[in-house]
Protein backbone atom coordinates (compact mmCIF):
# COMPACT_ATOMS: atom_id res chain seq x y z
CA UNK A 1 0.00 0.00 0.00
CA UNK A 2 1.35 3.42 -0.90
CA UNK A 3 -1.13 5.67 0.97
CA UNK A 4 -4.67 6.11 2.23
CA UNK A 5 -6.66 9.29 1.54
CA UNK A 6 -9.19 10.61 4.03
CA UNK A 7 -11.67 13.43 3.50
CA UNK A 8 -11.51 16.09 6.21
CA UNK A 9 -13.46 19.30 6.82
CA UNK A 10 -10.59 21.33 8.31
CA UNK A 11 -6.95 20.52 7.56
CA UNK A 12 -5.60 22.48 10.56
CA UNK A 13 -7.94 20.62 12.96
CA UNK A 14 -7.00 17.29 11.38
CA UNK A 15 -3.28 18.09 11.70
CA UNK A 16 -3.77 18.65 15.43
CA UNK A 17 -5.18 15.11 15.59
CA UNK A 18 -2.84 13.23 13.24
CA UNK A 19 0.39 15.17 13.81
CA UNK A 20 0.05 16.35 17.41
CA UNK A 21 -1.83 13.42 18.99
CA UNK A 22 -0.80 10.46 16.80
CA UNK A 23 2.70 11.66 15.95
CA UNK A 24 2.50 11.42 12.15
CA UNK A 25 5.12 13.53 10.42
CA UNK A 26 4.17 16.02 7.69
CA UNK A 27 5.85 15.37 4.33
CA UNK A 28 5.98 17.67 1.29
CA UNK A 29 2.76 17.95 -0.71
CA UNK A 30 2.44 19.59 -4.12
CA UNK A 31 -0.13 22.32 -4.70
CA UNK A 32 -3.15 20.32 -5.81
CA UNK A 33 -5.55 23.25 -5.94
CA UNK A 34 -7.30 22.40 -2.68
CA UNK A 35 -6.22 22.31 0.99
CA UNK A 36 -4.82 19.18 2.56
CA UNK A 37 -1.73 17.57 4.03
CA UNK A 38 0.39 14.48 3.57
CA UNK A 39 1.71 12.67 6.64
CA UNK A 40 3.88 9.64 7.34
CA UNK A 41 4.44 7.17 10.17
CA UNK A 42 6.71 4.11 9.99
CA UNK A 43 6.86 4.36 6.19
CA UNK A 44 3.07 4.45 5.87
CA UNK A 45 1.35 7.54 4.49
CA UNK A 46 -1.98 9.23 4.88
CA UNK A 47 -3.28 11.99 2.62
CA UNK A 48 -5.75 14.42 4.17
CA UNK A 49 -8.06 15.92 1.55
CA UNK A 50 -10.05 19.02 2.48
CA UNK A 51 -12.81 18.54 -0.08
CA UNK A 52 -16.58 18.13 0.02
CA UNK A 53 -17.47 14.92 1.83
CA UNK A 54 -20.08 12.92 -0.08
CA UNK A 55 -20.23 10.15 2.55
CA UNK A 56 -22.52 10.47 5.58
CA UNK A 57 -20.56 10.83 8.82
CA UNK A 58 -23.47 10.20 11.18
CA UNK A 59 -25.04 6.79 11.81
CA UNK A 60 -21.67 5.03 11.75
CA UNK A 61 -21.15 2.10 14.13
CA UNK A 62 -20.18 3.15 17.66
CA UNK A 63 -17.04 0.99 17.51
CA UNK A 64 -14.86 2.07 14.60
CA UNK A 65 -13.45 -1.46 14.40
CA UNK A 66 -16.79 -2.46 12.90
CA UNK A 67 -16.60 0.28 10.29
CA UNK A 68 -14.22 1.08 7.46
CA UNK A 69 -10.98 2.26 9.01
CA UNK A 70 -7.28 2.68 8.41
CA UNK A 71 -4.78 0.83 10.62
CA UNK A 72 -1.29 2.02 11.55
CA UNK A 73 1.57 0.19 13.21
CA UNK A 74 2.87 2.42 16.01
CA UNK A 75 5.46 2.43 18.75
CA UNK A 76 4.34 3.45 22.24
CA UNK A 77 0.67 2.53 21.98
CA UNK A 78 0.01 3.18 25.69
CA UNK A 79 1.40 6.71 25.47
CA UNK A 80 -0.63 7.46 22.35
CA UNK A 81 -3.78 6.10 24.00
CA UNK A 82 -3.18 8.38 26.99
CA UNK A 83 -2.71 11.43 24.74
CA UNK A 84 -5.95 10.62 22.92
CA UNK A 85 -7.80 10.12 26.21
CA UNK A 86 -6.44 13.39 27.63
CA UNK A 87 -7.61 15.18 24.46
CA UNK A 88 -11.14 13.82 24.93
CA UNK A 89 -10.99 11.25 22.13
CA UNK A 90 -12.97 8.06 22.81
CA UNK A 91 -10.69 5.03 22.59
CA UNK A 92 -11.76 1.38 22.55
CA UNK A 93 -9.49 -1.63 22.86
CA UNK A 94 -9.41 -4.43 20.33
CA UNK A 95 -11.54 -7.42 21.32
CA UNK A 96 -9.15 -9.74 19.48
CA UNK A 97 -6.56 -9.70 22.26
CA UNK A 98 -4.05 -7.82 20.10
CA UNK A 99 -2.34 -4.72 21.45
CA UNK A 100 -4.55 -2.39 19.43
CA UNK A 101 -6.95 0.49 19.97
CA UNK A 102 -9.64 2.12 17.86
CA UNK A 103 -10.81 5.73 17.71
CA UNK A 104 -12.28 8.24 15.29
CA UNK A 105 -10.65 11.38 13.94
CA UNK A 106 -12.51 14.73 14.17
CA UNK A 107 -14.34 13.90 10.92
CA UNK A 108 -15.54 10.46 12.02
CA UNK A 109 -12.95 8.45 10.06
CA UNK A 110 -12.11 5.18 11.82
CA UNK A 111 -8.53 4.72 13.01
CA UNK A 112 -6.90 1.57 14.37
CA UNK A 113 -3.50 1.78 16.07
CA UNK A 114 -1.58 -1.47 16.50
CA UNK A 115 1.54 -1.82 18.66
CA UNK A 116 4.44 -2.77 16.41
CA UNK A 117 6.59 -5.70 17.48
Amino acid sequence: MHHVSLVVADTARSLRFYRDLLGLLPVPRPDLGFPGAWLEVNGQRIHLLEVTNVDPVDCRPERSGRDRHVAFLVDGLSEIAMRLHDAGVTVTHSRSGRKAIFCRDPDGNGIELIESD
